[in-house]
């Protein structure tokens, strides 16, 4: 099975929003990259998604959740600043259902560094960009091979 892993696409700069930063949306760049990654997700039949429940996580979703007919769900395990062993649990559930999550930079190299612990191979460096996304190949529910793709746009 395949779980996937995406950082927000582009929401533009924290310091020139105004208000609480969770409610941060995509920036134009960002919503081309949210539709890049409905596009190329559509075709691995994803059966759940779920998401940071910070505004720019949920929009980056939402292009593929209407694509797919699925509902975006809200996960606080996937917030900027929450605890990686409930994340890391919450992204392992997502292996029998080719499962997205989407959540922040600051949550996604850990997250990769403990599936690296838990003996999935790397393809190259841990990067994180916004609007990428990572694939990773599970057997038996354990992470086996993860491969990076960076974002188009």
């Amino acid at each position: 099975m395949t779980i996937f892993l995406t950082r927000h696409a582009h929401a533009g700069k924290r310091s020139l929003w105004e208000g609480d930063d969770s409610q941060r949306p995509l920036s134009e760049r960002g919503i081309a990259q949210a539709q890049d990654l409905a596009i190329f997700l559509d075709g691995e039949a994803p059966r759940r998604l779920i998401s940071s429940p910070y505004v720019r996580c949920m929009q980056t979703l939402e292009p593929l959740g209407s694509r797919i007919e699925l509902t975006v769900e809200p996960e606080p395990a996937f917030a900027e600043g929450a605890a990686l062993d409930r994340a890391l649990s919450a992204l392992l559930a997502l292996d029998e259902v080719n499962g997205v999550a989407c959540s922040h930079g600051d949550l996604i190299p850990p997250l990769l560094r403990a599936l690296r612990d838990l003996g999935m191979v790397i393809d190259g460096p841990l990067l994180d960009q916004k609007g990428s996304l990572w694939i990773i190949e599970t057997v038996g529910g354990r992470p086996t091979f993860g491969t990076y793709r960076a974002p188009k746009f």
